[in-house]
């Protein structure tokens, strides 16, 4: 197998599983959620997917560590929250037997599905094998039935190597242009994502099935020869994001398309496969550390498909010091060609604050 190859594979049926569980939660537990405060739904689904996918990773390597955002000490406390995770994950399955057994078949009992939930304690660091997992990315967008992605990458020594995210709510067609309608109502047929990345490997796009992998096809971002003809993607929400200075910046570079706003790291895969062409996310706080598990797959994918990524200074993402970006402020993610006049224009129009 050649180099990350089963890593892959892996990743891409963890990633597969676990989306299973989160369209189920959405269907059965947050259609008809009266209030968009209620984060019970989310929770549900971050946790079963986080135990889902951490389960597949330690059935193939065992001594790999893992970061991710829960910690089981409030289901140990909650036994209702708990059975209901629970009932879930126990059914969750791939209806492939060969690739079910590959992720290990299904975890064994309640206790071992909280053993594997806080599996995803580790500091993270520049040393070592150490995957990176976001099991509901863009939980408003989940809620409203629009964007959000299931995330898994793999660090080896501070470098991700392998990136995969799990995007149910986008277009199988990679030529789809990006719309508004993005941002709800999207969880109906033609939909369902799995995108990959290997570094120095190119990426790929492939529907989202309920057994083994789907045909993959290779991705690339729109080659851009105006930038003025260029589409924004940037973050449903002004607190994740400055909508103004992202107007600003626009209106500099001459582009007149309007921004398509949607949650997650569909992002990064929307412009990966040139259904979108650039992704800010501006810093809105001074002190805010953006987290590993929200950008080490994306950033992997779009420099794999002909990007570039950088924060708003023009470093590369730097996954190794822990679970934040404590190195990097903002993201700036462009076609390889365009992003250092895409940076040039958000370091004017921020220098200015």
């Amino acid at each position: 197998m050649s180099s990350y190859a089963k890593e892959l594979q892996v990743a891409q049926l963890a990633v597969q599983r676990a989306a299973i569980l989160t369209k189920r939660v959405f269907h059965e537990k947050a259609k008809g959620t009266v209030s968009k405060d209620d984060k019970s739904p989310v929770t549900i689904g971050d946790f079963g997917a986080q135990a889902l996918i951490i389960s597949a990773l330690k059935a193939s390597f065992p001594d790999d560590e893992i970061v991710a955002e829960e910690e089981a000490a409030q289901l140990r406390q909650d036994a209702h929250l708990r059975q209901t995770i629970w009932d879930l994950v126990k059914t969750a399955q791939l209806d492939d037997p060969a690739a079910e057994k590959l992720l290990g078949g299904a975890i064994q009992d309640e206790e071992s599905m909280l053993t594997m939930i806080d599996y995803g304690n580790s500091k993270g660091g520049a040393k070592g094998r150490i995957w990176a997992i976001d099991p509901i990315d863009g939980t408003k967008g989940f809620l409203r039935g629009g964007q959000y992605a299931v995330c898994l990458a793999l660090m080896v020594d501070g470098d991700v190597k392998v990136g995969v995210l799990g995007c149910p709510n986008l277009p199988i067609d990679d030529a789809a242009p990006l719309t508004g309608s993005m941002e709800s109502g999207q969880t109906d047929e033609g939909r369902g994502v799995l995108f990959s990345g290997v570094l120095g490997q190119g990426a790929t796009s492939r529907p989202l099935t309920t057994g083994a992998l789907a045909t993959e096809k290779s991705i690339s971002m729109r080659a851009i020869t105006d930038i003025a003809a260029a589409t924004f993607c940037e973050s449903v929400e002004a607190g994740h994001s400055s909508h103004g200075d992202q107007a600003e910046i626009a209106k500099l570079l001459g582009i007149t398309n309007p921004s398509v706003r949607m949650d997650s790291q569909a992002k990064y895969a929307s412009i990966a496969r040139g259904a979108g062409d650039i992704y800010l996310r501006l810093p809105v706080s001074a002190t805010y550390q953006e987290k590993i598990w929200d950008h080490a797959a994306g950033d992997l994918i779009v420099r794999e498909a002909g990007g570039a990524v950088t924060d708003i200074h023009g470093k590369r993402l730097n996954f190794s010091i822990g679970r934040t970006l404590a190195d990097n402020k903002g993201v700036v993610a462009a076609p390889a060609a365009a992003h250092e006049q895409v940076l040039k224009v958000v370091q004017e129009v921020l220098s200015k604050k």
